[in-house]
C-alpha cells in the first residue's frame, strides 16, 4: 500500500495539472506537427510502462485507478507514437469529458497520496 501511495501522490498531482492546462489549452492540438505527436507519445509509453512495470494492481479499491492510468497511458502513447498523423481531438463534449474524468482520477489519487 505504501508504494500506491507514494504513486498516487506522484500521478495525482500530474493528472490534475495535466487535465486543466490541455483544457484551456485544446487550441495548440489543432495545427500540430507529426514529430511533436510522436514525442507526446513517447513520453506516454514510457510513463504508462514504468506505472505498469511498478505497479500491477487488479483488485478492486482505489490503488487500481494507478494501473488503468499507466495502461491507459502505455495505450496512448503507442497509438501516437504509430499514427503521429492520425486527426487530432477537437473542441468536443467528448474532450471535455476525456479531460474531466481525468481531473477527478487526479483528485482523488491527490487526496490519497496527501491527505489519506
Amino acid at each position: 500500500m505504501e508504494k500506491a501511495i507514494q504513486l498516487a501522490g506522484l500521478l495525482g498531482p500530474i493528472l490534475v495539472v495535466l487535465s486543466i492546462s490541455e483544457g484551456l489549452n485544446l487550441h495548440i492540438w489543432e495545427r500540430v506537427e507529426a514529430n511533436l505527436v510522436y514525442l507526446n507519445g513517447l513520453l506516454l509509453f514510457v510513463g504508462g510502462l514504468s506505472i505498469v512495470r511498478t505497479y500491477n494492481y487488479w483488485a478492486l479499491d482505489w490503488p487500481m485507478m494507478i494501473t488503468l492510468t499507466g495502461w491507459l497511458s502505455l495505450m496512448a502513447g503507442l497509438y501516437r507514437m504509430f499514427f503521429p498523423n492520425a486527426r487530432q481531438l477537437k473542441k468536443s463534449t467528448f474532450t471535455y469529458v476525456v479531460l474531466l474524468l481525468l481531473l477527478v482520477t487526479g483528485i482523488i489519487l491527490t487526496y490519497k497520496g496527501y491527505f489519506d
